[in-house]
């Protein structure tokens, strides 16, 4: 069946092709009047033909899409879609559409989704950490969105200066440290860490809290104890041997994200240990499996629903009021102490 046009609706309704398109805009520059009678008329016959506004030629006739961009670094890690979620749900109750694009933590993906979306109408632009933009190539894709005046929002662990946009800062730097000093308090002295991202700028916020609290805490940092990794489960599995397998093993372990902490759970498991008699284990980003696992993951936590949501707000504040100062907004996040933690072994 062929589609129906506004020319359909104006024939069905007894009015003029730009009487259609001026109820639908719900514009008529103050020159024109319709009447009710003839805009139930006009909305009668969009009902009745089942009509559908062509998104792309009111895009272009408006300038406005209704669509927003996100990148996500990773697609493999549920804290990702997590707060994709978050942008999605408040994006979609303020009307808008989400085109989401991952970059799986490989320059040459974000070069290749910097061209990609320079080249679709979107009418702003969230980015999951400023990591993205390390290449030349995709600084340049960038730029060119600046110089088109897109509205762009960075959601990040930490401040960039590379450019000036609006911002949603979450570290985990203080809840390291409370997950460190709860640690300590249970009489662990060699303490692991999982140092699994694809950028080390991706987890300085734990790196840097995890040495700071080993140094206030009078013990030194073996550099033995750091295993720099990949960040998926497979690397937190063959990590975790290696902090097994030192002479003077760990009595607990930080992975900086909850996935490398599940493939942790398994290489304890395979080494004939036991979580937390033998070993405590701490994760990072409260994925939705982490209350589940065998034993239940403590792990560290960012509110991603109010992420999500604030990062949306601030890009279509943006929208509204171009000019308006930059704005950084920053949220916290929380330690939560579940059944993988618990005093170190008396003996090792």
């Amino acid at each position: 069946m062929k589609r129906p046009t506004q020319l359909d609706v104006a024939q069905m309704a007894g009015v003029s092709r730009a009487t259609v398109s001026f109820v639908l805009n719900d514009v008529t520059n103050g020159n024109i009047s319709i009447s009710d009678e003839t805009r139930k008329r006009v909305w009668d016959a969009i009902g009745e033909l089942g009509y559908v506004p062509d998104a792309r030629a009111r895009a272009l006739r408006s300038g406005d899409t209704k669509t927003l961009g996100l990148i996500v670094p990773d697609i493999r890690n549920p804290h990702f879609w997590e707060i994709a979620e978050g942008v999605e749900k408040e994006a979609r109750d303020e009307g808008y559409h989400l085109l989401v694009s991952n970059i799986a933590l490989k320059h040459e993906y974000a070069d290749a989704i910097f061209t990609d979306l320079s080249h679709r109408r979107i009418d702003g632009l969230m980015l999951m950490g400023s990591f993205i933009i390390a290449s030349e190539e995709a600084q340049a894709s960038l730029n060119q969105f600046f110089k088109q005046h897109l509205p762009i929002v960075e959601l990040s662990d930490h401040y960039s200066v590379h450019y000036e946009v609006d911002r949603v800062l979450s570290d985990y730097y203080a809840a390291t440290s409370e997950a460190m000093s709860y640690l300590l308090s249970l009489n662990h002295r060699r303490i692991g860490l999982l140092f699994g991202a694809a950028m080390p700028e991706l987890a300085e916020d734990r790196y840097q809290s995890y040495r700071e609290s080993l140094l206030a805490a009078g013990l030194p940092i073996e550099e033995d104890l750091i295993v720099r990794c990949g960040p998926t489960i497979e690397d937190g599995y063959q990590g975790t041997f290696r902090l097994l397998e030192l002479v003077e093993r760990p009595t607990a372990i930080i992975a900086i994200n909850d996935l490398l902490a599940i493939g942790a759970i398994r290489a304890i498991s395979d080494a004939g240990l036991c979580i937390p008699e033998d070993i405590s284990l701490i994760g990072y980003d409260d994925i939705s499996m982490a209350k589940y696992l065998v034993p239940r993951l403590t792990t560290v936590s960012k509110d991603v629903a109010t992420l999500g949501c604030t990062a949306v707000k601030l890009l279509i504040s943006r929208l509204q009021e171009p000019n308006r100062a930059y704005q950084t907004v920053k949220t916290s996040s929380r330690f939560i102490i579940r059944e993988s933690t618990g005093p170190a072994p008396a003996t090792i």
